[in-house]
């Protein structure tokens, strides 16, 4: 048995060393020891024509020159050749390795433009293009938004306690006859509002059944009946109102239709009066997102403005009826009681949490507001999201796809079909993004009359705090009005910056009223919202309380699963 195991031992050893062998690294090892070998020998060879060399027990004698020389010759044609043959395998190798690397990048390169040109469109990817893991079926989205949005026919609550997301879809029969009673106590017993993310512990207090309640009181069952009243207004036109302070006066409108018993109808929108919101949704907030009420109840509240009685009587009040104060600075709804009493300390300035102060009940209240408000994404602001993380995280995504892929894309098609699971369960996941991601809001520029402005170098610094608790962090989504802090990133090369691209401001002097005017309304409109709703999604969030931009971030992170995430300020300057 000896002799048979050790032959198999050899023979192991053999086919290890032979798999050894053709690896890369190894070829170059022994390059590298052949030529060593070489040039050892020719060192001896030359040391031999001087004589003889004695090294202990073995000695060198010398030898006639005229062999001496042929001997010379014959190795140094030997070794020459060989090492030269060596040489040339290495750089092959190498050459080889270059070429991979360069149809590796242009298969990256290639996939990204793939992806780039079927974006806007109904389906995203193809019977040979691989799924783009950060980009969304906005068609099919909105029409899942769409169906969760709205009464059925006969007047019932939405389907929010069927299956989650396109499970809807999926007709099962024994599910569909427990709807018929599960819908209605839906809307007794207040339902999960299925545009709220996390347990209510990672959420402002009640935001569950407040969303369910503000969505019940902003869609009532008949919308003619002379029991509903409205409250109808534009939104804030003033050059001087950025978008923050547009969409905080609108939570303001919403506060009062709601402790007036109104529903809020909005109307003219000027920042979605461009050529990109096609139809009705030209000048309107629907353009963006879902809108405030039902079609039926805007369609009543517009007959109403046209008559006299319905104005005399306040069947129907405009934004005039309210002075700048109430609208601003009015109470907040005490429907829910006082439920900003048990907000949770997660806000951090200079390294201490920010346990209460004087302005609790508007910041829980806007927070309410701007999540109702922005519950639903359109198609055409999914569109733009898919636009903004392709030219962000595309390359990054398929370098990540083509490396997972089991398949030779673009040779292979890979079999590509749809299962059940992915149509009705994995389709419904959030896109990728590179997590966990930082988002930061910094703002200068003319804000400087209102607040303390601080140098990007601080807001670095939180970042930087941030990631000696969370190491694996290195990503961050800036969202800035100024060139120069886009610049100053150059001097961070430990993270990854992501901005949307766009042109900045360069002198700090400008008035944000005049930089939106140099971009046009529709990129002036666009580019926030996308940052915005980023900021919304990141895992962290550092930002200026004294910026309503930032308050407004907060509060829509704070009502989506974020609580617990915390928010590192770099000032305290007010708090709305």
């Amino acid at each position: 048995m000896e002799p048979l195991n050790q032959k198999s031992i050899e023979r192991v050893v053999s086919q290890r060393a032979l798999q050894m062998g053709s690896s890369f690294p190894c070829q170059i090892c022994v390059v590298g020891f052949l030529c060593g070998v070489c040039l050892t020998t020719l060192f001896l060879a030359a040391l031999t024509s001087f004589g003889t060399f004695q090294f202990g027990p073995i000695s060198f004698s010398s030898m006639s020159m005229t062999n001496s020389s042929s001997l010379d010759k014959n190795i140094n044609r030997v070794t020459h050749s060989d090492c030269h043959f060596k040489l040339k395998e290495t750089e092959r190798l190498l050459d080889v390795k270059r070429n991979r690397e360069q149809d590796y990048d242009e298969k990256v390169s290639m996939l990204y433009s793939a992806w780039s040109a079927v974006l806007n469109k109904s389906t995203i990817g193809g019977s040979n293009l691989p799924n783009a893991p950060h980009l969304e079926n906005c068609k099919m989205k909105t029409e899942l938004y769409g169906n969760l949005d709205k009464r059925t026919g006969n007047g019932s609550f939405p389907p929010w306690t069927s299956w989650k997301g396109f499970l809807q879809k999926l007709t099962v029969a024994a599910f569909n006859e427990k709807m018929k009673k599960l819908r209605h106590q839906a809307e007794s017993e207040g339902t999960y509002p299925p545009w709220i993310a996390g347990s209510d512990e990672e959420n402002y207090p009640l935001t569950r059944k407040v969303q369910h309640d503000i969505w019940i009181h902003q869609h009532p069952v008949n919308c003619s009946s002379p029991d509903v009243k409205f409250l109808v207004t534009d939104w804030e036109r003033l050059p001087g109102f950025g978008i923050g302070a547009q969409i905080a006066g609108m939570c303001g409108l919403l506060g009062i239709a709601i402790k007036e018993g109104r529903v809020l109808v909005t109307n003219y929108y000027n920042r979605a009066d461009h050529g990109s919101c096609k139809g009705s949704s030209r000048s309107s907030w629907s353009c963006y997102f879902f809108p405030e009420t039902s079609l039926e109840c805007q369609q009543r509240a517009f007959e109403l403005m046209k008559s006299e009685e319905a104005l005399s009587k306040g069947i129907v009040t405009t934004k005039e009826n309210y002075t700048t104060k109430h609208i601003w600075a009015g109470p907040t709804p005490r429907k829910w009681g006082l439920p900003w009493n048990f907000l949770q300390p997660t806000t951090d300035i200079n390294g201490t949490l920010l346990a209460s102060h004087r302005k609790m009940d508007r910041r829980w209240w806007r927070a309410q507001a701007v999540r109702y408000l922005m519950r639903f994404p359109t198609e055409y602001t999914c569109n733009l999201m898919n636009e903004a993380r392709q030219a962000a995280f595309g390359k990054l995504a398929a370098k990540m796809v083509l490396e997972s892929l089991a398949w030779d894309w673009p040779k292979e098609s890979g079999g590509k079909t749809r299962s059940d699971i992915d149509e009705y369960v994995w389709s419904n996941h959030e896109p990728w993004v590179p997590r966990p991601l930082l988002s930061m809001h910094v703002r200068m520029g003319d804000k400087a009359c209102e607040m303390k402005v601080v140098g990007f170098e601080e807001y670095m610094q939180l970042a930087d705090r941030t990631r000696s608790h969370f190491p694996y962090l290195n990503s961050i989504w800036l969202s800035t009005e100024m060139q120069e802090v886009i610049e100053k990133t150059r001097e961070y090369p430990h993270w990854n910056f992501y901005y949307t691209k766009v042109r900045r401001q360069v002198r700090m002097n400008m008035s944000m009223a005049e930089y939106e005017a140099s971009l046009g309304r529709e990129t002036s409109t666009n580019y926030p919202l996308v940052n915005f709703l980023m900021a919304a999604d990141s895992d962290f969030f550092v930002g200026a309380l004294g910026s309503s931009w930032s308050f407004l971030i907060d509060g829509m992170r704070n009502t989506g699963g974020k609580v617990m995430s915390g928010y590192l300020s770099v000032n305290k300057d007010r708090f709305w």
